[in-house]
């Protein structure tokens, strides 16, 4: 059997990736710990708890890494953890975080931290999340908390995981907390405020450390045509624009578009460092779209599948969605990648 030696460049990062709800333990200022309480949300009933008690062990699994040849790792902060109160900031928690990510640099494990990675404290839903005008100035606040303790030790930052999935997910489709539909209105101001929180946080890491590195989380899925007709064709076009390249023209020209509006958003244009490329599955699509899908599970005999069901296993789409990303002319990152 022929084989190919594949070399990479001396600072290419091999790397995991965690977030803060998913590992750490007992996030109970998370409206997704509230969530979780109700009967009836979660598949069987199942709860978050402590996790995999990250929260206190994480040491172990940075060993673990470190013995892998790993060099790289991207957690999230737990907001709610950080700030559980309007303007009360639990030191602890930081100091917690702190060792976290000294431990990684300790071990030769470069960190990536993401600000918000789709949970939020309760008292920012009491007040209306990210369709409320104030999240601006509270996220301004809680950047600059997190800057001032943690950058000194946080060369690479994500600013939001993912904007789309969450403002899609949570307003849209009801699949995040509150699993209720928000409506049009509500998730338009939420698009512009998650342009603007996005800005204010880019500038604000800046300020700190002008020699930090800072950029975004987008999931980048494949939208394809099954039977190659021009209408399912042009809807595969435009599910890409608005899933894939809205938020990223968005960041590069500054300018809201349709759906969001018109006008300039403040500080936006130019504000990423890098382009951070989540990337899973290709859906098919169908067009017109029926009751209510954009997508569907239709892969045809020969594709693989996820246990999840979720979507396609599709290891050619990485280098689809890395080629297009290429356009904005700013170095890339895998940021997440896995079985759907």
């Amino acid at each position: 059997m022929a084989r190919a030696t594949m070399y990479f460049p001396h600072d290419f990062l091999w790397g995991t990736a965690t977030s803060s709800l998913q590992v750490e333990g007992n996030n109970t200022n998370s409206d997704w710990w509230s969530f979780e309480q109700q009967e009836g949300r979660i598949l069987a009933g199942h709860r978050s708890g402590l996790a995999c008690d990250w929260w206190r062990n994480a040491e172990s699994d940075l060993d673990r890494a470190a013995e892998m040849g790993t060099n790289a790792h991207r957690l999230s902060l737990e907001w709610s953890r950080i700030e559980p109160e309007p303007s009360v900031f639990d030191e602890d928690a930081l100091g917690r975080y702190r060792e976290i990510i000294q431990g990684m640099r300790q071990r030769g494990i470069d960190p990536m931290v993401t600000l918000h990675h789709f949970s939020n404290p309760l008292w920012l839903v009491e007040k209306g999340d990210f369709s409320a005008d104030i999240v601006t100035e509270y996220f301004r606040r809680y950047t600059a908390k997190v800057a001032a303790s943690l950058g000194d030790v946080v060369g690479k930052w994500v600013t939001i995981n993912e904007p789309m999935v969450y403002l899609f997910a949570r307003y849209f489709d009801g699949t995040f907390p509150p699993a209720r539909k928000m409506g049009w209105n509500a998730g338009m101001q939420a698009l512009r405020h998650l342009f603007s929180c996005h800005a204010i946080a880019y500038h604000t890491l800046k300020e700190a450390n002008p020699q930090a590195i800072v950029g975004v989380a987008k999931n980048m899925p494949v939208f394809a045509s099954r039977s190659g007709s021009l209408p399912t064709r042009w809807w595969a076009g435009r599910l890409n624009w608005l899933f894939n390249e809205f938020w990223m023209d968005g960041m590069v020209s500054g300018r809201l578009r349709w759906p969001a509006g018109r006008g300039i958003v403040p500080h936006l244009a130019d504000s990423f460092d890098f382009v951070g490329i989540n990337y899973y599955t290709r859906f098919y699509v169908r067009f017109p779209p029926t009751g209510g899908e954009f997508y569907y599970k239709d892969w045809g005999p020969d594709a693989q599948v996820g246990d999840g069901n979720y979507g396609e296993v599709y290891p050619a789409g990485l280098f689809q969605v890395i080629k297009a990303a290429m356009r904005y002319g700013k170095p890339i990152y895998i940021t997440e990648n896995g079985l759907p």
